[in-house]
């Protein structure tokens, strides 16, 4: 969606060599810099082959890029042309900036402008001037600085709209799921009674109709059920060809169908862990209970709900040079499948890789070679914020010595599309891939438990030492190689990531010292291969992916804290995939929230049954995933197997949307409905001794049973 002045805008900049450099409104719209889905991103995801497939920022079975219409970048590969619409036409030996982002218009055209356009300035002298900004007949009589003070911006915006309606049965795989136990995976629903695993009954007696001894029966429910819905905008302001503002705002982000209604409110000072209590107030005379509700309300932080109705996920500028882009901001990165780096753009996300980053990308566009740096701000520690500060003032950073700091670089080789395509066509072997490395490190740290926010540094605060802060000493080196090998209509993709450093100090680590700091050294794999037929309606694909596991600890997730207690020394080695790299519905995505000290393995398949050049399509797809422990001794039964899912999908595309045009990826309205089915083994069962009939506690279920998920997708992407 665009909105643009309803004039013609006749621009005019005069080179150092005379060329005259025009601009014009029909210009803007068809050549100016092309609208970036994931701005920031080294990514696979222009393959002509496709990208649907496990990883690469979106979902095993849905397209990628949900939210541009035009000329989305995909990656920072040149120019599908190498000019722009209106460069087309200037002379061959006139060289152009390079652009790093694929934005092909943002490159300044070298055409002569058009006479016709231009009669109106065919006046010499000061008649030539026009305060509308136009500029004179030759390029002599070019009057900038009447272009700069009637320069007009353009608005595009774009997104999507969500709503999701899930369905989960059994996830606690009919384990007790004791809250301290961190080998549950998941808890079992507040409205089931269940007995736990010490023999102690959680009982909620008050369903069915009552005895005689006037007792309600027990509730046993394992099923959880609910939606939730999303509206994201991301408003893009173009300043000039060369200069725009990105930024992405969510409204009712995965807000729970439900949850706010008129007859609940809430104010600080709970005990809880939300850290409210139940607000009364007269205005709950009305609907004094949930069954009396009458409305629902947005949601606001404190009052209804924990968080407000519009979160401003992202914001930054870009700015192209003739040798390169300057970035700077809250920016999203995507690198390569998304193991690690993920932009979580796709329209079943719930998870963002943002960084507030200072960027520089440049390349060679002969060469296909793009390369660029960062500095990152991770985390500034402490600052002196204050609750008065929203009326103004300048928070800042009150202890260098414990930001984390962080630098990256990447060098990424990225071939043509048109050439790319020419090459596939001919059935030639593409290789595209890169290196993307960053480096982090951390002197000190608040002490544990504290935030920038509740840090209290004073000298009079309880059992203030060292004003707050403790030795963290952690650095980290964190290579990440990508690499892709295309050839008629096989794509073969790579990436891998290790993680080598070292902490000094940490809750969870006892044995830690400055000069003996324990180890990071954590390994990831993520691989894809795909091949398309039946012009492309039918696509057969294998996944398989590594996480390198941890024998020294418990449990393949990490307990409610984020730290595992460490059962001996050795390295910290469990590496984990980025949530947003889905592989399925409920083991990975939901019981374990990622690939985590794990491995699997996952054929598919897909076929659309109708597909129209106009982007209605109707299809289905099928899936088989294979999921192991890479260390026995962090799975609840100390066995490797952990189990097996099946999930099944049907879609549906309409034609309507501009995002349409382009097969692989999703426009317009969309649905989809989904099906999973897990089946637990060896790997999440008890301990054999945990269930032996010594040990076994009365009325305990140890019997594993599988977990089934429902899941309806509704979208409106533009």
């Amino acid at each position: 969606m665009v909105f643009r002045r309803h004039r013609f805008i006749a621009v005019a900049l005069l080179a150092g060599n005379g060329v005259l450099y025009s601009t014009s409104a029909s210009a803007q719209t068809t050549g100016r810099p092309a609208p970036s889905g994931r701005p920031g991103t080294i990514s696979p995801g222009a393959a002509a082959v496709g990208t649907k497939g496990i990883g690469d920022g979106g979902d095993n079975l849905l397209a990628q890029e949900p939210v541009r219409t035009e000329g989305a970048n995909e990656s920072l590969s040149p120019p599908a042309t190498g000019t722009s619409p209106t460069a087309s036409k200037s002379n061959p030996s006139e060289t152009t900036p390079v652009d790093p982002l694929n934005s092909t218009s943002s490159l300044t055209s070298t055409s002569a402008p058009n006479a016709s356009s231009l009669s109106a300035g065919a006046g010499a002298g000061a008649s030539d001037s026009s305060s509308s900004g136009m500029v004179g007949v030759r390029p002599s009589t070019v009057y900038s600085e009447d272009w700069w003070a009637h320069t007009r911006p353009t608005f595009e915006i774009h997104g999507y709209f969500r709503t999701r309606g899930e369905v989960y049965h059994n996830f606690a795989l009919g384990r007790p799921a004791d809250a301290a136990d961190q080998q549950n995976l998941w808890p079992q629903p507040l409205d089931t009674s269940y007995t736990q695993a010490n023999g102690a009954p959680r009982s909620v007696q008050l369903c069915g109709s009552a005895g005689s001894n006037g007792q309600l029966g027990q509730c046993g429910d394992k099923t959880e059920a609910y939606a939730n819905l999303r509206l994201r905008l991301n408003p893009e302001i173009h300043v000039s060809d060369n200069l725009r503002i990105m930024s992405q705002i969510d409204l009712l982000d995965n807000l729970v169908l439900g949850s706010t209604p008129d007859a609940y409110a809430m104010r600080p000072g709970g005990t809880g862990p939300s850290g409210y209590s139940p607000a009364s107030g007269a205005g709950r005379g009305y609907a004094p209970l949930g069954a009396l509700s009458t409305s629902q309300g947005p949601p606001t932080s404190g009052i209804n709900s924990l968080r407000n109705s519009i979160d401003v996920q992202r914001a930054w500028a870009e700015y192209l040079t003739p040798i390169g882009q300057l970035r700077f901001g809250r920016m999203p990165w995507h690198w390569g499948l998304g193991m690690v780096s993920n932009s979580g753009d796709g329209i079943d996300h719930d998870y963002q890789t943002n960084l507030d980053r200072i960027m520089f990308v440049s390349g060679l566009k002969s060469a296909d070679l793009y390369f660029g740096g960062s500095w990152d701000f991770v985390s500034s520690g402490p600052t002196n914020a204050t609750p008065y500060d929203v009326y103004g003032g300048q928070p800042r950073n009150t202890a260098n010595l414990a930001n984390v700091n962080q630098w990256s670089a990447f060098v990424a080789k990225r071939t043509n599309p048109e050439l790319q395509r020419l090459k596939l066509s001919r059935n030639e072997v593409v290789l595209n891939g890169g290196l993307y490395a960053t480096y982090r490190s951390q002197l000190l740290d608040l002490a544990q438990g504290q935030t920038p926010i509740t840090a209290d540094s004073s000298a009079n605060a309880t059992g203030n030492t060292n004003n707050g802060l403790e030795r963290r000493g952690a650095v980290a080196l964190t290579p990440d190689a990508w690499i892709q090998i295309l050839w008629s209509k096989l794509r073969v993709e790579a990436e891998f990531a290790t993680v080598w450093g070292s902490i000094e100090s940490s809750p969870s680590l006892p044995t830690a010292k400055v000069d003996d700091p324990v180890k990071l050294r954590m390994w990831g794999l993520a691989t894809q291969t795909e091949y398309r037929a039946v012009e492309d309606k039918l696509r057969v694909q294998f996944g398989a992916g590594w996480s390198s596991g941890d024998p020294h600890v418990e449990g393949l997730a990490p307990g409610p804290d984020g730290l595992q207690a460490r059962k001996s020394g050795g390295a910290i080695s469990t590496f984990r995939f980025h949530p947003s790299y889905q592989v399925d519905y409920i083991f990975f995505r939901r019981l374990m929230s990622r690939v985590q000290g794990a491995y699997y393995f996952r054929p598919s398949v897909e076929y659309d049954f109708l597909r129209n050049p106009n982007g209605q399509k109707l299809g289905g797809g099928a899936a088989i995933i294979w999921s192991r422990a890479s260390e026995f001794v962090q799975a609840p039964g100390n066995k490797r197997d952990l189990g097996v899912e099946l999930n099944l999908q049907v879609y549906y595309q309409s034609k309507d949307g501009s995002l349409n045009d382009d097969p692989n990826r999703v426009g317009g309205f969309y649905a989809a409905l989904q099906y999973g089915v897990f089946f637990p083994l060896g790997g999440l069962d008890y301990l054999p001794g945990e269930s032996s009939a010594q040990n076994a506690k009365p009325n305990v279920n140890y019997e594993l049973s599988t977990a089934q998920s429902v899941r309806l997708l509704l979208g409106v992407l533009f």
